[in-house]
């Protein structure tokens, strides 16, 4: 079970595109409760947020629409073109995120939740790992992620350029992970991957339960 709690908590990483929201989907059909990060560092960034503040006072009021919410297209035009601000943008933001993430870890782990499924494209960058006992990642040929990110968020070739170039390889997610689901087939092949992927992880953590 996880080092700091008496649930199991299992990262969900990899590369942007490589098809995480399906792998998502079915650990939730099998039972997993799911923590989205991505929806977590949404939310901290509402207006005045404690963190939009931050953010304004790091790269300037352009990264904010006329009414003060933040405008992320401005802010990711800046961060995916220089290593440096998308590390600044990351230190900002990371305590805030992982903050969020132990709150409902702890409010699942008291609703009796007994599997956590972390669905975060940043797990290794924030360090949110530390805290997980398994950890999976989704890799995919970069073609087909190119593709699936120009119909999914209708961003120019350059700007996934720009994104890929600011994310790990896959051979780090290779070499970071205890599951690699590849997702180079069809559809149905990667939800019976992923299917089998979540069988295995319940498996070994029942039996870690009971080695205890």
């Amino acid at each position: 079970m996880s080092k700091m709690t008496d649930i199991a908590v299992i990262g969900l990483t990899g590369q942007s595109g490589a098809g995480k929201t399906t792998v998502c989907k079915v650990f939730c059909d099998n039972g997993f409760a799911v923590i989205n990060a991505d929806k977590i560092a949404r939310e901290i960034m509402y207006k005045d947020s404690p963190c939009l503040k931050e953010v304004a006072e790091c790269f300037g009021k352009d990264v904010l629409s006329d009414d003060g919410e933040l405008n992320r297209q401005k802010l990711a035009d800046i961060v995916f073109k220089d290593r440096e601000k998308l590390n600044q943008l990351d230190a900002i933001c990371y305590p805030y995120i992982t903050f969020e993430i132990l709150q409902q870890i702890k409010k699942l782990e008291s609703e009796g939740q007994r599997f956590v499924l972390l669905d975060a494209p940043t797990l290794f960058e924030s360090r949110a790992d530390d805290f997980c006992d398994l950890i999976i990642s989704v890799t995919a040929p970069e073609r087909l992620r190119a593709a699936r990110i120009a119909e999914r968020d209708g961003i120019s070739p350059e700007q996934i350029k720009d994104r890929f170039s600011s994310q790990h390889t896959e051979k780090f997610f290779v070499n970071h992970s205890d599951f690699i689901i590849k997702n180079n087939k069809s559809l149905e092949c990667l939800i019976e991957k992923a299917d089998e992927v979540a069988h295995k992880v319940k498996e070994y953590c029942n039996n870690a339960e009971e080695a205890f």
